[in-house]
């Protein structure tokens, strides 16, 4: 058996990696579950006793979705989270993470939005799930301009796979992923 021939040290190193692999796992959810404005997917990232902290909003996970997708279906058409460096701690159950963000959005007035930061969360595993417990949005850079895109004509006319809110995205029709969330 392979894992008779890792030492304790291996052993320890092997979990350690599982467990943050599961944190980056959550962070990840919870970019797609905002940008596809999937309820249940963003819940999913936070324990049911969260605080996160906006900067516009203060609150529990119920009450920020309720905020983050009123702001984005009345002011954006698509938005994109992206996740670059990540540092994460972990000491027992409780993790400390920051993660690096770029998020980008076209507003319904066809104007970008265009900003960096950081999220600085807490984590906790309780039973066999690390959640966020604690968020703080930390903005660094943000650009807004307006915006030149021609959806109706030109390179990128008749689609068929564009980007939409659940259930209207591809993702839920062509990837196991969109039948399971």
């Amino acid at each position: 058996d392979l894992l008779d021939a890792l030492d304790a040290q291996e052993i320890a190193a092997f979990r350690e990696m599982r467990e943050r692999q599961a944190i980056m796992d959550c962070l990840t959810r919870y970019s797609r579950g905002v940008d596809r404005l999937d309820r249940d997917l963003v819940l999913s990232c936070y324990h049911a006793d969260a605080t996160d902290d906006h900067g516009a909003f203060m609150g529990d996970p119920q009450e920020f979705v309720e905020w983050v997708f009123d702001l984005h279906f009345k002011g954006q058409i698509f938005t994109q989270h992206h996740l670059t460096n990540h540092s994460c701690e972990i000491d027992g159950d409780t993790a400390h993470t920051e993660t690096y963000y770029i998020f980008t959005a076209r507003n319904r007035d066809e104007s970008l939005w265009i900003a960096g930061g950081r999220y600085l969360d807490r984590f906790e595993k309780r039973g066999p799930e690390w959640r966020i417990i604690e968020r703080t949005l930390v903005i660094d850079w943000y650009h807004e301009r307006p915006g030149n895109s021609v959806w109706d004509s030109g390179r990128y006319a008749n689609l068929p796979n564009r980007g939409a809110a659940k259930p209207d995205d591809p993702l839920y029709r062509l990837h196991p992923w969109g039948t399971r969330v």
